[in-house]
């Protein structure tokens, strides 16, 4: 016997069968990319600053909107077309080169120099090293060959507040070199920081004092942000949801011969590269791009408050650190300071990456 409402129960059971039948044969929607920048100077050929776009367009599931280019370890002109040469060599297509900063904020060669007098010796100049120039000097001819393709005909800043614009909330930026670059984009627009996802960067090696005695001055002096002190101070007190400092922590993790075969155990263009111009030196700039796509890399970490010493004394461009009681409230904000990381996870996803990209 019926009721009263059976007729709209059997329509009500009818029609939610038809809307299972009909979801049944839509297929899961899949998972968006996650989205990266890399701003960094790509002195090369070979190292880590090349290296470092392995783990980022090998990496299963991430999508690089953009390879920003600033001056650093070399001039920016010559970063440029090192790295279009790599991805001409790896058979990468469709990633832009973007060209940035010739030069830091306030600082120069002359400025460096005079600070050397009353401070002691800078090991590592980049491209001041030597007899460098003041300013960019033209592109010498390159070991690998001169690229074919040519750049973005944008300017780094420029590009990354359009591509954060583009994506509110879902791009994470790589820095793997000074921060130039990073500082113009948030001078010149407010919401630029804010608009991220997070900032992953290569620098804050506020351990790293006593290794300069008893390993290595140049490894433990904090290049990125004495080159241009400045432009970390402006990036590291801006409005980022996350900040994740790659420090002292790489030092200890350097290429070998034995990683080295495992990334080039696929024959191409970028397994030739990587042999020819291999450098047994720390992986900084490549575990800082690990991180930033697959944060279970890392098996440690302390969060503080930091900001860098821009007083014209020895400690100028390092970084400071605070906990939440004694911080100085003057901008600084909390970054998470990576300790420790799984060195077998990483060599595996870079051996990985490096066979993803090999054409």
């Amino acid at each position: 016997m019926r009721g009263p409402f059976s007729e709209f129960r059997v329509l009500g059971g009818l029609l939610l069968a038809c809307l299972a039948m009909g979801s049944a044969r839509v297929p899961a929607r899949a998972a968006e990319p996650s989205l990266v920048i890399m701003d960094n100077d790509f002195a090369g050929p070979g190292g880590t600053n090349m290296q470092s776009v392995i783990p980022l367009l090998g990496a299963p599931g991430v999508r690089v909107l953009g390879l920003t280019v600033t001056v650093g370890d070399g001039w920016e002109n010559a970063e440029v077309a090192h790295l279009l040469r790599l991805l001409e060599l790896a058979g990468v297509q469709g990633v832009p080169v973007v060209p940035g900063a010739t030069a830091p904020l306030v600082n120069s060669r002359p400025r460096l120099l005079a600070w050397e007098k009353a401070n002691g010796v800078m090991p590592w100049k980049g491209a001041w090293r030597g007899d460098a120039p003041d300013s960019q000097p033209p592109v010498p001819p390159l070991r690998e060959g001169a690229p074919a393709g040519r750049p973005a005909g944008e300017t780094a800043a420029l590009f990354l507040i359009r591509q954060v614009h583009a994506h509110p909330h879902q791009v994470t930026i790589v820095a793997a070199g000074p921060m130039t670059n990073l500082a113009l984009a948030i001078r010149l627009d407010p919401e630029f920081a804010g608009l991220c996802r997070q900032l992953v960067f290569m620098g804050g090696l506020v351990d790293g004092n006593l290794g300069q005695v008893t390993a290595s001055a140049d490894y433990y002096t904090d290049f990125n942000l004495m080159f241009d002190p400045e432009a970390a101070d402006i990036t590291l007190t801006a409005a980022w949801p996350k900040i994740v400092s790659v420090g002292g922590v790489a030092n200890p993790l350097r290429m070998t011969p034995e990683i080295l075969a495992r990334a080039t155990r696929h024959a191409g263009g970028l397994s030739r590269y990587l042999t020819q111009y291999y450098h047994p030196q720390p992986m900084w700039d490549e575990l800082a791009a690990a991180i930033a796509v697959d944060p279970a890399i890392v098996t440690g970490s302390v969060s503080a408050y930091m900001d860098v010493d821009l007083a014209h004394g020895p400690n100028r461009g390092y970084a400071h650190v605070w906990p939440e009681q004694t911080r100085p409230h003057m901008g600084e904000r909390p970054v998470e300071i990576v300790t420790a990381i799984d060195r077998a996870r990483f060599v595996a996803n870079f051996a990985d990456a490096a066979g993803r990209i090999a054409p």
